[in-house]
């Protein structure tokens, strides 16, 4: 398995207009998140998930899991990946994960309870330009999650929970890149010592 958390500082936790991603608190930095996250050529990467923490108005904490091997009906457009976060924003929700349809839950959880959560399935990684360079260790890393912040990255509280959990920072680059850039590149990386690359074909 393979996942990616993706902090949405900003991102609003209320059901928001789909004309308008950016002005959500940048939706839009997420839905590329997950695009590159989820797909390849016409499908989808089955053993990756995505977690996504939205901690803007009006009532944060909420964090949605998009499964790649459940997901049905999503394509790599914003607006058809903003649309699925809509439809989780709309459930109610609680500390558990609730299942809004195929593949994709919601759950009121702040970033300690799910790294605390997670850090029992996954050796958690925490991505940063000063970390060391993941090209090195790529060979070793079993069932990772990486951590990735928006375009803000990580609060400083932030940071000090991400690496009490975390096995070590890493970086794709000594640049600070765009968070669906470093999600490409760290594919890139552990897909060449991962012979048996699964996908599913993509259900629109």
């Amino acid at each position: 398995m393979r996942s990616f958390l993706v902090i949405g500082n900003y991102a609003h936790t209320e059901p928001f207009k789909l004309n308008d991603l950016p002005g959500a608190g940048r939706i839009d930095i997420l839905c590329r998140c997950v695009a590159q996250a989820l797909f390849i050529s016409h499908g989808i990467r089955n053993y990756v998930e995505v977690y996504l923490l939205l901690l803007g108005p009006p009532n944060p904490p909420k964090a949605i899991k998009i499964v790649g091997n459940e997901v049905k009906r999503m394509s790599p457009d914003e607006r058809n990946i903003a649309g699925h976060i809509r439809k989780a924003l709309k459930k109610d929700a609680n500390k558990g994960w609730s299942k809004v349809h195929s593949g994709v839950y919601i759950a009121n959880k702040n970033l300690e309870e799910l790294l605390r959560e997670l850090s029992s399935k996954y050796e958690i990684y925490y991505l940063h330009e000063n970390g060391e360079d993941l090209h090195n260790i790529a060979k070793s890393i079993k069932n990772p999650l990486f951590v990735i912040g928006d375009h803000y990255g990580l609060t400083q509280d932030q940071e000090k929970v991400t690496k009490s959990f975390a096995r070590k920072v890493v970086r794709v680059s000594h640049i600070s890149l765009l968070a669906e850039q470093c999600i490409t590149i760290v594919h890139y990386l552990l897909d060449r010592n991962f012979i048996e690359i699964k996908s599913k074909p993509r259900n629109f």
